[in-house]
């Protein structure tokens, strides 16, 4: 694969029941590009955390996908309230998911710690009022 392939998602916000299909579809993607199936399931938890909070927290989001040889570049970006403190938000077990989500078995404050455990960088930039970026690069195993 010589030329880096690029997909872009829209994270409906407004729609529970289709969180996940982004990370589907990246998961049948590299599948199909005969990626091996360690970086296939990082790929896939980090971008489905990713989805889940921005349809969460956000009302939905956008994220853009580039896939070389050597990794996979996730972008996730989102218009939300920002995260007032992500030192916080980055602890396993922290959430602001309101209880409706939580008794459905969402929200349990592990989004953000499982989208770095299984990322090889791991950037995040959120402004409280403007919105929250993640980056995240997935080396291939």
């Amino acid at each position: 694969m010589s030329d880096r392939i690029k997909l872009h998602y829209d994270v409906d916000g407004s729609n529970f029941a289709a969180a996940g299909d982004a990370s589907m579809n990246l998961k049948k993607e590299l599948r199909a590009l005969g990626f091996d199936g360690t970086t296939i399931r990082r790929a896939s938890i980090a971008m489905y955390e990713g989805e889940i909070n921005m349809v969460i927290h956000a009302g939905g989001g956008e994220a853009d996908v580039s896939i070389g040889t050597g990794e996979v570049d996730i972008l996730l970006t989102d218009h939300g309230p920002g995260i007032p403190d992500v030192s916080l938000a980055m602890q396993a077990g922290y959430s602001t998911a309101p209880e409706e989500i939580r008794n459905v078995g969402f929200g349990a404050g592990m989004g953000l710690p499982n989208m770095k455990k299984n990322s090889d960088v791991f950037e995040l930039d959120s402004t409280v009022g403007e919105g929250t970026t993640v980056h995240m690069i997935i080396k291939v195993s």
